[in-house]
């Protein structure tokens, strides 16, 4: 007991500015639409790893990061209905009706407060049942080959193209297979080439899509984009909400709710969190006759999910058994388990050296709940007092080339540091292929990250077991 306190205390400097420094950069983040999870929280982890921050202090900043940007995420999809990220598309249809209804502000304050609730609860809930899972990891472990393959067929086929989508990973492991046999001609191995073109490839697919000229004059346009952002809420003053409970904005029912959803979904770590987050929504609403009464709740529940779900799909996979066996862990958490050379998971030769051998389960609920402390303390007071106006700056101010720049020149500088110009290259091929896949077969990245695993695992030990 004394030598894990003499530990937290060691850790807890780091631990503490990362989780900072994670949540006030993806509550900026989260305010601009269209950021997805996997191609930002993804790179800027890999990067704060390899700079050598202390394990405590990685796992604070992602955490901290995921937990703000799912609440700043209600900003653009309540305001704008423009969803923030991939986990708010579900929200797009209650916060389309609120707006409707003039009642856009109450919507974004529910929504943020059930984050809020949802992350203090579904972090000890999570640590609970990867504990119970924990006996079993040894087991999991010897047979990662065959369970990531399972587990890449059940995550893809409740993507939106069901076997549509399970057919498409064929071709993508096949890609995998061969440029990882060409790399090795070269003496070269890697993995973080793979995991940032899984991220980005949306954007490199969007990208090469404006040299085909038919495409690009498509997408050109002769006028500014009208965007329309509801009016201020003038419901009191602004300085009361600088920190309001967020039981102020919830009532009973919205309470349950929100803590129901939080529990069942942080025992699951191998479904979609989209799905999750549209499940939740239609249990919750299913329960609900009044209509102001069902869209609040729905709202709120939702939003909870969204946090709830990356909670356990990033911790029990983590002290659970130390592989990434979720979307989440082999999507925006994959850095924590793969991140050559500080990290490395290979269920095939039994190596896993990542943040699982790192940090205790003592430590992981510690530092996960002062993540949470973080964002909260972070995200909430900014969304509930400077929506409105992060909104209206982003929208006028902020150019989204800008950003999509500054995420080229990421990965660039990351590939080349891992693989030189190959490096590039193999992430320029999968980000194309891959970004095909997500925009033409409606696959997710997570579908294209286990697809990875089983290219690395699984196939090898099919070929181990053919003799």
């Amino acid at each position: 007991m004394t030598e894990f306190f003499a530990g937290l205390g060691a850790d807890l400097p780091a631990a503490i500015a990362m989780a900072v420094i994670g949540a006030a950069v993806f509550t900026l983040i989260g305010v601009v639409s269209g950021t997805d999870e996997t191609a930002t929280i993804a790179p800027l982890t890999l990067v704060v790893i390899l700079l050598g921050v202390p394990p405590a202090g990685v796992f604070t900043f992602f955490l901290a990061g995921a937990i703000s940007k799912h609440m700043t995420h209600a900003v653009p999809t309540m305001l704008l209905g423009i969803p923030g990220d991939t986990l708010a598309v579900p929200l797009l249809d209650e916060a389309d009706r609120m707006r409707a209804l003039g009642l856009q502000h109450l919507a974004l304050r529910k929504a943020v407060a059930g984050g809020a609730i949802a992350a203090v609860i579904s972090i000890p809930l999570a640590v609970l049942f990867a504990w119970i899972l924990s006996p079993f990891g040894d087991f999991i472990s010897s047979i990662a080959p065959w369970l990531f393959l399972i587990a890449a067929f059940a995550i893809a086929y409740s993507a939106p193209g069901r076997w549509r989508s399970v057919i498409a990973l064929v071709p993508f492991v096949l890609l995998v297979l061969a440029l990882q046999r060409i790399t090795g001609m070269f003496e070269i191995k890697l993995a973080t080439s793979y995991f940032l073109g899984i991220a980005i490839g949306p954007m490199i697919f969007a990208l090469a899509s404006m040299l085909i000229p038919s495409l690009r004059d498509r997408a050109r346009t002769k006028e500014p984009a009208d965007v329309y952002l509801a009016p201020e809420s003038s419901d009191g003053d602004r300085k009361k909400l600088i920190y309001p409970s967020p039981l102020r904005f919830l009532d009973a029912t919205q309470l349950k709710a929100i803590s129901l959803s939080s529990a069942v979904s942080s025992a699951t770590f191998v479904f979609s969190p989209v799905a999750m987050t549209v499940l939740m929504g239609e249990v919750v609403s299913a329960r609900i006759k009044q209509g102001y009464q069902r869209l609040t709740t729905t709202v709120a529940a939702k939003n909870a999910t969204t946090e709830s779900t990356y909670m356990a799909e990033s911790l029990i996979p983590l002290i659970a058994f130390g592989l990434p066996l979720s979307p989440v862990a082999a999507g925006p958490a994959a850095p924590l388990f793969n991140a050559p050379p500080v990290w490395e998971t290979n269920g095939e030769t039994g190596v896993i050296n990542n943040l699982s051998t790192e940090l205790s389960t003592g430590e992981f609920l510690v530092f996960g709940l002062l993540a949470a402390v973080a964002a909260v303390a972070i995200a909430y007071p900014f969304v509930m007092r400077y929506a409105h106006s992060a909104a209206r700056f982003v929208v006028t101010r902020v150019s989204h080339e800008a950003i999509i720049a500054a995420f080229a020149g990421l990965v660039t500088v990351v590939s080349l540091w891992e693989g030189g110009v190959i490096g590039l290259v193999v992430t320029l091929i999968v980000g194309l292929a891959g970004g095909a896949l997500i925009r033409l077969a409606r696959l997710h990245a997570g579908v294209l990250f286990m697809g990875y695993y089983v290219a690395v695992l699984s196939v090898p030990g099919i070929v181990a077991l053919a003799g």
